[in-house]
């Protein structure tokens, strides 16, 4: 499945070096997809890394999108 994630606790990114930063580093975002079984929970790479689905981070006020996992 692909999901569709943004940051948690209010941050935004510019650019997609720091997204993966973020991501690499354990940080949380929201699960927003709609009808996934989890949407508006956080996930981080330690929870994520036991799937397989397929993770976007929305970032630039959600404007742009990039691939974490």
């Amino acid at each position: 499945m692909y999901v569709t994630l943004t940051p948690a606790y209010g941050r935004d990114y510019k650019s997609q070096k720091a997204v993966k930063a973020d991501w690499a580093a354990g940080k949380d975002f929201i699960i927003e997809t709609f009808g996934h079984p989890h949407e508006g929970k956080p996930i981080n790479k330690q929870d994520a890394d036991g799937t397989t689905d397929t993770y976007n981070v929305r970032y630039d006020q959600k404007r742009e999108a990039v691939k974490v996992q």
